[in-house]
């Protein structure tokens, strides 16, 4: 198996990626949470936004991010919320295996997205993600808790945060519950931009 499996993610300084209610996903909070990814060239070629946009070394890591994605893994709730939200031509353009209960058939979109209902646990969902990956890495989408629980696992190899300059207060914790005697950090990259850090870890088990 050639690809690692990582995740990335926006997080406010005071430690939270998405707010505690799924209505407010689009809210202000989150929108300034992710302020940072909205002019970029990349952002606005991968959502058919449009010309233009900015370039640097915020966009090279968006542009990164997603051409070492061969498959991605992610939780109900993440889709339930994507399903509403996400254009026609859904912004993965690889296949992505959703870790849920529900039964249904794949859910194929324009772009080359097609979704994959997994019932049977986060590994299964990983196997084939790897398995459709080929020789790229397994992005584990999100949300938080789905995250948390490859953390947990020991199914990480990397993660990266975009540490914005912004406080939550309250929602969903990136390591609320992870358990810390078992994982072990080593950090690989620190880089800044002026609107967010870009932090990059090795996850070692202890």
């Amino acid at each position: 198996m050639a690809g690692k499996v990582f995740f990335s993610v926006s997080m406010s300084l005071d430690g939270f990626i998405a707010p505690e209610s799924l209505g407010e996903l689009m809210g202000r909070q989150w929108m300034e949470l992710q302020q940072w990814i909205f002019p970029l060239r990349f952002f606005r070629e991968n959502l058919k936004l449009g010309e233009g946009g900015e370039e640097g070394r915020d966009n090279d890591i968006a542009r990164e991010t997603f051409e070492r994605t061969g498959a991605s893994v992610m939780g109900k709730r993440m889709f339930d919320a994507g399903e509403q939200g996400w254009p026609e031509e859904a912004p993965f353009h690889t296949p992505v295996f959703v870790v849920t209960h529900e039964k249904r058939d794949p859910w194929e979109r324009p772009g080359g997205t097609t979704f994959h209902f997994v019932n049977d646990g986060i590994e299964s969902a990983l196997d084939q993600a790897r398995e459709a990956a080929g020789d790229r890495d397994v992005r584990i989408a999100g949300g938080g808790a789905t995250i948390l629980e490859y953390v947990n696992a020991g199914l990480i190899d990397e993660f990266s945060i975009a540490l914005s300059p912004v406080l939550f207060g309250s929602g969903i914790r990136l390591f609320e519950g992870v358990d810390a005697s078992r994982v072990a950090l080593e950090q690989i990259r620190v880089e800044s931009s002026p609107r967010v850090t870009h932090l990059t870890y090795a996850v070692r088990q202890r």
